[in-house]
């Protein structure tokens, strides 16, 4: 495997040396009409433009390297006969709608392929008659391993679809892990207390972590709980109150629409057992147990709390655990563990949002080479099933190593060991290179099954290097009926264009009001009549409409 490392490093200057001199092979979706050898490259090479957030993160470039030229842009020409060109949009996700959007309106044309991150910005496009319908595409090119997994996500599909067309696919389709419990266990150990499992005792254990010095060092320096609150208060990510939401309201999580018993959709921040969690908070936020500065505070900062030894307990995704083990760094001592979330009084579970894409990928109405990009794409996807070019991974030395007889994917593992190494998977025409279910493969490894697939041989990996991670994947796996993706998902509704935003503004200051004890607990109930006065009840009739149109 190591011939591989060499064979791709003369590629690269072999490619670099082509560009530097001025050399170009036409063959774009525009240019020379291309044919498949035997193979399975084309020739000459297709070109497909394709756009993505200017803050995408590749890790290390080498030197001459960029976006457009890097190990992985070589390896995808060199067997495919595919060019990728990237021009980066923007800065985070808002820069970059704007900027896709002006190429909307404006004279500049669209790349072939391009992410779309918002349900208004597609129906837009579809609007605009510059991106394609694409069901005989699927049809014809897309191949059956592919359909498979889409098939099982058909919800993905209602913002795309017009009129019975289908105007793009959702960004590789695959239920995200679920959130758990991360918690202090060397502060529970040092107390003699045990990991919440209700609202009550997840109340005594904030209390204790504030109040009985759990890092002893004398000072009332650490609180029980961080949390993000400076949107509606369910990230889906990380540093999520969500669950102490739902063990008051089941699957009626805030900002989430789902099924009442008659089969409506009803919105969940308006549901009247949030009260009774914003009770229980305002007092915590009164009594110092939970994270003060939270209505100012992003998911990321408000978990970074926990990484600098403040805070007992945050709610997360399971790869957080590696996010904040720097905490060791302020307390040698640290233990970090993975807890399930706490369930509701009646001993249901609660519940959290399930993400099952991130954004979706439209086509320019003049771009030909579906074909090629679907065997791009079925290609990319080989990393995923552990077959083909990609067994372990995309690039060895890159995101994996082979050390002696053993797959590593630890940077810090590889001979010799790599410092922020490039990243093979985010340069493609995602943000993140396709997976399967993640949590599977760790429950898998869990359970003794042999570690076959690429996988379960990188979670075999991380029950070796990263334990603690590696168990929070097979406990969210455990708890994975808990995740409930959000009923509505199409574009947003006449009345939502005009006053969702208001409504939004009104929800996050009455429940930050309430925990902040600068509103009365019974303006939560005001808060409900005039959410559905000022358009939300004409919103949900709308959401209905929409839902029964769909189902």
């Amino acid at each position: 495997m190591k011939n591989k490392k060499a064979i791709l490093s003369i590629l690269l200057v072999s490619a670099l040396l082509l560009t530097a001199c001025g050399g170009k092979n036409s063959g774009g979706s525009k240019e020379a009409a291309a044919t498949k050898n035997g193979d399975g490259k084309y020739e000459p090479a297709i070109t497909i433009t394709i756009a993505k957030q200017l803050d995408e993160n590749t890790g290390r470039y080498g030197d001459g390297e960029d976006i457009n030229k890097n190990p992985m842009t070589v390896l995808t020409e060199e067997k495919l006969g595919i060019k990728m060109e990237t021009t980066l949009l923007g800065g985070d996700a808002g820069n970059y709608d704007t900027k896709l959007r002006l190429a909307l309106t404006g004279s500049e044309e669209l790349p072939d392929v391009f992410p779309v991150y918002g349900t208004q910005m597609i129906a837009d496009m579809i609007e605009s008659g510059r991106v394609k319908a694409i069901d005989d595409d699927i049809e014809k090119y897309m191949p059956e391993r592919l359909k498979e997994i889409y098939d099982k996500y058909p919800q993905s599909f209602y913002p795309v679809t017009k009129d019975g067309k289908t105007y793009g696919i959702a960004c590789a389709p695959a239920l995200t892990e679920g959130q758990v419990m991360i918690i202090r266990q060397d502060w529970l150990d040092k107390l003699g207390i045990k990991a919440p499992t209700n609202m009550e005792e997840f109340e005594a254990v904030i209390k204790a972590f504030t109040e009985n010095d759990p890092d002893g060092n004398g000072k009332a320096d650490t609180y029980g709980f961080t949390y993000q609150g400076d949107s509606i208060y369910n990230s889906g990510w990380v540093a999520d109150p969500v669950t102490l939401f739902s063990a008051n309201t089941g699957k009626h999580i805030p900002g989430s629409w789902q099924e009442d018993e008659s089969g409506n959709l009803t919105y969940g921040s308006i549901d009247e057992g949030n009260k009774k969690t914003l009770e229980r908070m305002a007092g915590w936020h009164k009594n110092g147990w939970i994270f003060q500065e939270a209505a100012a505070t992003g998911a990321w900062d408000a978990m970074n709390q926990f990484t600098e030894g403040k805070a007992g307990i945050f709610i997360g995704r399971p790869w957080a655990i590696n996010s904040v083990r720097d905490v060791t760094s302020v307390a040698p001592e640290a233990v970090i563990k993975a807890y399930p979330n706490i369930l509701q009084d009646n001993g249901e579970p609660t519940y959290q949002a399930a993400q099952i894409n991130d954004g979706w990928l439209m086509f320019n109405k003049d771009f030909n080479n579906m074909e090629a990009f679907f065997a791009y794409y079925d290609w990319l996807y080989d990393a995923a099933f552990g077959t083909g070019d990609f067994q372990y991974g995309y690039l060895e030395n890159y995101d994996y190593d082979v050390v002696g007889d053993k797959v590593v994917f630890d940077s810090k593992l590889f001979d010799p060991a790599v410092t922020d190494p490039f990243m093979p998977g985010k340069s493609t025409v995602m943000k993140n290179a396709p997976a399967l279910d993640s949590m599977q493969a760790y429950a898998d490894v869990k359970e003794g099954k042999e570690a076959q697939s690429s996988a379960q041989i990188r979670a075999t990996a991380d029950f070796e290097t990263a334990p603690d991670m590696a168990e929070g994947y097979a406990l969210a796996n455990a708890h994975r009926e808990e995740l409930l993706p959000n009923l509505f998902n199409g574009e947003p509704t006449a009345t939502m264009k005009k006053k969702w935003e208001q409504l939004q503004t009104m929800e996050k200051q009455v429940y930050t009001n309430i925990i902040y004890g600068k509103e009365a607990l019974d303006s939560f109930d005001k808060f409900v009549q005039d959410w559905k006065a000022q358009g939300g009840d004409e919103i949900t009739k709308e959401i209905n409409e929409w839902y029964q149109s769909v189902k």
